[in-house]
């Protein structure tokens, strides 16, 4: 009896001490129970929260990098021949702003106004109140950006943009021209290589110099404001490949700005303008007389009148100074009109036509740019190849006289002018006896160094520089004025020709206050300008452009 009953008190005691223990259990599941449904509750929401935030537009900071430049606005770089930048594409962002969007109007001016402190709000607000879709922003820093992003506000919207940089701005506005507000190019090798420039990822490498382009930019300006000239163009081209290492013209622009030019005064005289250059000419007509072999530098011309009358218009001598009997040579050295009709007369109006189509001066020439002039077309006849002959009534561009100039003194090759960098050697084709370039360099060279030549100002010693003066009235609608264009064809040196130097200004006009200084060693000076020719504008014009750059062509491009 005893241990049955121990046995019952000790059962009673093992029952006892299991209900207990299931009630402890019972009360630590339901606190555990409690706070796994606070979590998963806190869980809920803050999940909830981020989608709601990734469904908003505006990209948080996380996301700045993801906005870049599309494909479409891709544009390649365009450098010089030295590896320097002329144009480059930087990705950039614009920012809007979408009123309709907007949930606490006055929240939102309160916080563009802390990054935008310089901001007109009164404007902003107008805007807003519109209701309509604006631009805030272009071209944002990135810190504005990071800062504008942070305030996580739909109404914000980001958009990516193209910024096409011109660091030099105005120096090479004419050569590589505009693009318009669609990534399109629509002037200079922006648009003739527009297609390139958005397929290629290599930079285009131009055969402009950069440091040259700006010493010959300078020049001109300086002397476009001592002559004041309606504008003024220069090209510097390497005779023996065509490639032009600067081509300038004035009045140029800023191609950062995207304006639109409709003023005829920003035209590229270098290449889109014609006009009559007169006596550059008569290096054309006489080496026309050379390569058809029919006279020599010594033959002789006897009796020359002072004037002739052709269609009733008369020809006459623009000095009476000239003597009636001179050599061809002396015929081009002191640029005599009437001798030069002669010497055309002689050649004959068929092959004088053919010389100037083969060097390319009558039509229309194939260049990296479209903005080329056309020649006005040339109505031959007995008075037009008298006039032609001295460079009256006929009509072309500077890059054609620097083309025209460079095959006469590189042996007669023809050349391509070009402002793309050549990557292959191109085969050359001679076009002329190579007698012409041996018979015309040593007059071009005495046109510049003997007191009867016209350039005698251009004698900048060490570059043996010759070349041909031009001075012509300038014709406006079909009536000629006293307004007058004046250019110098130059070459150098004349030994061994590596270049060409053309340089015309557009109605410059007298200074007087202007002082002139000889190079003939005597340290001779003149004050004010006498005549309003060539051989006292452009040729003085193109000796300080070979001055300036002259050391850096000797340094550069010297025979190696």
């Amino acid at each position: 009896m005893t241990k049955k009953k121990k046995f019952e008190i000790e059962d009673t005691e093992f029952q006892f001490q299991y209900q207990k223990s299931n009630s402890n259990l019972i009360i630590d599941f339901n606190r555990i129970s409690f706070i796994f449904f606070i979590f998963f509750l806190i869980s809920l929401i803050f999940s909830i929260h981020l989608i709601h935030l990734g469904s908003r537009n505006s990209s948080p900071v996380e996301d700045i990098k993801k906005v870049t430049i599309s494909k479409k606005l891709f544009r390649a770089d365009i450098i010089d021949r030295n590896r320097k930048y002329v144009v480059k594409t930087v990705n950039s962002i614009n920012i809007g702003i979408n009123p309709s969007q907007v949930i606490d109007k006055k929240k939102l001016i309160i916080n563009l106004r802390f990054i935008f402190p310089e901001k007109n709000f009164t404007e902003i607000k107008k805007k807003l109140d519109r209701g309509k879709f604006f631009w805030l922003e272009k071209k944002i820093s990135d810190e504005k950006y990071e800062k504008l992003m942070r305030l996580g506000d739909k109404s914000i919207i980001p958009s990516e943009s193209l910024i096409r940089l011109y660091p030099h701005r105005n120096l090479f506005s004419h050569i590589i021209g505009q693009i318009d507000d669609n990534n399109n190019g629509i002037s200079g090798l922006e648009k003739s290589l527009d297609e390139k420039l958005k397929k290629t990822k290599d930079p285009v490498v131009l055969s402009i110099d950069a440091d040259i382009q700006y010493l010959v930019r300078e020049e001109l300006k300086k002397f476009n404001q001592i002559f004041q000239v309606l504008g003024s163009a220069a090209i510097l081209m390497d005779v023996n490949n065509g490639e032009i290492i600067s081509l300038v013209s004035l009045p140029d622009f800023d191609p950062n700005q995207r304006k639109k030019i409709t003023d005829k005064t920003f035209i590229n005289r270098a290449t889109k303008g014609v006009y009559e250059f007169g006596s550059v000419f008569k290096t054309l007509t006489l080496a026309a007389a050379f390569d058809d072999k029919i006279i020599e530098p010594e033959t002789q011309f006897e009796d020359l009148p002072k004037n002739l009358t052709c269609a009733g218009f008369p020809i006459r001598e623009y000095d009476n100074k000239i003597p009636s009997t001179l050599t061809a040579e002396q015929i081009l050295i002191r640029s005599g009109n009437i001798g030069s009709v002669k010497i055309g007369q002689m050649v004959g109006e068929e092959k004088l036509k053919l010389f100037l189509s083969k060097v390319d001066v009558l039509k229309k020439i194939d260049f990296d740019i479209e903005e080329i002039g056309k020649p006005i077309e040339f109505n031959w006849g007995k008075c037009p190849l008298a006039t032609a002959s001295f460079g009256h009534g006929i009509t072309t561009t500077l890059l054609q006289l620097a083309k025209a100039y460079s095959i006469i003194a590189n042996g007669g090759y023809n050349v391509q002018p070009k402002l793309i960098k050549e990557t292959k050697k191109i085969k050359k084709k001679k076009i002329l006896d190579q007698k012409v370039s041996e018979k015309i360099l040593p007059i071009l060279r005495k046109i510049v160094t003997t007191k009867e030549g016209t350039a005698s100002l251009a004698n900048v010693p060490g570059y043996e520089i010759g070349g041909k003066t031009g001075t012509a009235q300038k014709s406006i609608s079909g009536i000629y004025t006293k307004k007058k264009i004046n250019s110098f064809i130059s070459v150098f040196p004349i030994s061994k020709p590596k270049f060409v130097l053309a340089v015309m200004l557009d109605e410059p006009k007298l200074n007087e206050n202007y002082v002139y200084h000889y190079r003939d060693g005597s340290n001779t000076k003149y004050k004010g300008t006498p005549y309003n020719t060539s051989g006292w504008t452009t040729v003085e014009v193109t000796g300080q452009i070979i001055e300036k750059i002259g050391p850096i062509l000797a340094t550069k491009y010297s025979e190696k």
